[in-house]
């Protein structure tokens, strides 16, 4: 069998379509001109076999970067989107309908519970958070409504692991669509068709694209689901541009090895924190010995978090990360550089507390030497009193 590292390298590149060229050219396209009439009125049905009937429904390179994504995570069809919040948010609308109920579970990232606060409850869509560690007791929560249960495990703040195959089960029993959000492990490291989830999203924005320059979104389903989704995708314009396939299609040539390397930064930097006296926890589910991680992920990737041992002031706060050399202060992760922010919880966990009450900071570890980067957390953590 082809491992995934030999497939990134090689899916979706056809060269013997393209003059042999390895990698497939940008098609910069709005209007596709049809050869007659016939071939016209296919386009109008749906039944055209050549490129998209128009621009917005993609290029060849569009279904080249889908066929790589496709020959990594095993679903039956593979969409990409112009952000990881229009993936999110394409997804949920393939769905929900007025009156329908929502699982979302707890941890989720910040976008989708306001996608949900905001845009969802306008059409009467209710949505329920749950604790992430509830595993199959979640069949206490489902309505008759309920629709959908959305998982994301690990949480990309707080980093509770779900047990994903009894929510899954819980799930078919009731006819209920399973949705996960699986950005930090990518299907190097979480296989979640082999876990049975229906729906997997990612921000490719992050490890997929690796570098930073690229708003991405995709989402992976099974064959009962595409309808749905291909409907909804189409009719809200979430297509990828041709230039970001392009440079997305670049990025995961070198996924595996990026990851490998995130990886081992994050692990080397989350043991020296789990020693230090102004640490009061480090939040890594590779650290944790959960049972959960060691039954369902075969890796890890550059992202968690540390709480520190007391809750400081903005004044204080302030002296830790302007003191970072290597680390930057930004919203995303996943790219080639290490990053450090800052977050509460205050608004955005409302069905679970909190274990811990000290300041909490987020890390990713980006591809510099870990000697570096530790000594640059080292000096900035000098600065707190």
């Amino acid at each position: 069998m082809t491992s995934k590292s030999t497939k990134l390298v090689s899916a979706g590149r056809n060269s013997n379509q393209y003059s042999g060229v390895v990698n497939p050219p940008v098609f910069h396209a709005s209007t596709i001109l049809f050869d007659n009439y016939t071939e016209f009125k296919k386009a109008l049905s749906g039944r055209h076999e050549g490129a998209s009937p128009y621009g917005r429904h993609g290029t060849p390179l569009t279904r080249e970067l889908e066929a790589a994504l496709q020959a990594i995570d095993g679903y039956d069809k593979v969409f990409v989107t112009s952000s990881g919040v229009t993936a999110i948010s394409t997804s949920l609308l393939s769905f929900l309908k007025p009156g329908d109920h929502l699982l979302m579970v707890d941890n989720t990232y910040d976008p989708t519970r306001r996608f949900c606060k905001e845009e969802l409850a306008k059409f009467n869509i209710e949505t329920t958070y749950y604790d992430p560690t509830i595993g199959a007791d979640i069949a206490k929560l489902i309505q008759p409504n309920t629709k959908v249960i959305f998982m994301e495990s690990p949480g990309s703040l707080t980093f509770e692991l779900q047990d994903i195959p009894a929510i899954v089960d819980i799930a078919k029993a009731n006819n209920i669509t399973t949705i996960i959000d699986n950005t930090w492990a990518t299907p190097l490291y979480l296989d979640t068709k082999a876990l049975g989830v229906d729906v997997t999203i990612q921000a490719g924005t992050k490890y997929i694209n690796g570098h930073s320059d690229v708003m991405m979104g995709v989402i992976s389903c099974n064959k009962k689901h595409a309808g749905k989704i291909s409907r909804t995708y189409k009719n809200i314009g979430a297509q990828l541009a041709p230039d970001d396939c392009y440079l997305a299609l670049r990025g995961l040539r070198t996924l595996a090895v990026r990851l490998k390397q995130h990886e081992a930064n994050a692990l080397y930097l989350a043991k020296q924190f789990q020693n230090h006296s102004k640490i009061q926890a480090v939040l890594h589910p590779a650290l944790s010995g959960n049972d959960i991680f060691k039954r369902n992920f075969t890796g890890s990737s550059g992202l968690f978090s540390i709480v520190l041992n007391k809750a400081y002031n903005d004044d204080e706060l302030a002296k830790f990360f302007n003191h970072l050399q290597h680390f930057g202060m930004g919203f995303s992760w996943g790219g080639y550089e290490s990053l450090a922010i800052p977050f509460w919880l205050d608004d955005i966990r409302t069905a679970t507390k909190f274990a811990y009450n000290g300041s909490c900071i987020r890390i990713h570890a980006g591809l510099e030497d870990k000697e570096d980067l530790w000594q640059d957390l080292q000096n900035a953590l000098e600065q707190l009193g």
